[in-house]
């Protein structure tokens, strides 16, 4: 996770922003970063097995060539050997192709974006309610989640948040944090999107006498 790699003054200056802004608010905010939502393994071997089968329909257009280059490798030269030849390179051109679609990044050419969302967000969802983001006493708790690979960023807000604020709001914060990390300022991001967040939570969701901290302020990172 290179690019977003955060240093221990990174976190801390997360943590001191969420807990800075909680001093104002009965919202609680909780904020993480994966690796990668999904393996997407279907799609990568998928994409592998159709560069094999082009590589064998290529091999057949040139079916006549490669038995005459063949023939004038072996003295001993049989149909065999073309079929051999042509079964070892569909082979290796699948596994090359499974190896290449492994590569950090190559997911968001080989699976539709559609997917990819749709991965992101369950994955989201999982981490809200693993960390307890649903169980504040108000409903008033939001994430800003990370996924690395995926480049792809979700703020979820609960129940009690949403009745009050439009998710249009949430979507500008969204933007700012995207432009922020593409400019490798990933902390300074969600620093500030923290702060953006507490002024519509301090808005519409004042600290009450008895407020108590319900979240973890620290960031957390998951592996997957």
């Amino acid at each position: 996770m290179k690019r977003f790699s955060l240093s221990q003054e990174d976190r801390e200056a997360i943590r001191d922003a969420t807990a800075e802004v909680e001093k104002t608010t009965a919202g609680e905010i909780a904020t993480a970063i994966v690796k990668e939502s999904a393996d997407y393994a279907f799609y990568e071997l998928r994409a592998a097995l159709i560069g094999g089968f082009l590589s064998f329909l290529a091999m057949l257009y040139f079916y006549d060539s490669i038995s005459i280059w063949l023939d004038e490798l072996f003295w001993d030269f049989t149909p065999v050997y073309s079929a051999s030849f042509m079964g070892i390179v569909v082979i290796v051109v699948t596994g090359l192709l499974y190896i290449l679609s492994n590569i950090p990044g190559a997911d968001r050419f080989l699976v539709p974006g559609k997917i990819i969302s749709q991965q992101v967000r369950q994955r989201a969802l999982r981490y809200f309610i693993e960390a307890g983001i649903t169980d504040t006493k108000e409903r008033t708790g939001i994430l800003i989640f990370i996924s690395y690979r995926e480049k792809r960023i979700e703020l979820i807000a609960d129940s009690g948040i949403n009745k009050l604020i439009p998710k249009e709001k949430w979507n500008t914060i969204v933007d700012s944090i995207i432009k922020d990390i593409r400019e490798k300022r990933t902390a300074e991001g969600l620093v500030k999107a923290i702060n953006e967040c507490g002024k519509l939570l301090t808005e519409h969701f004042p600290i009450q006498s008895d407020d108590t901290n319900e979240l973890s302020n620290d960031i957390n990172i998951l592996e997957d």
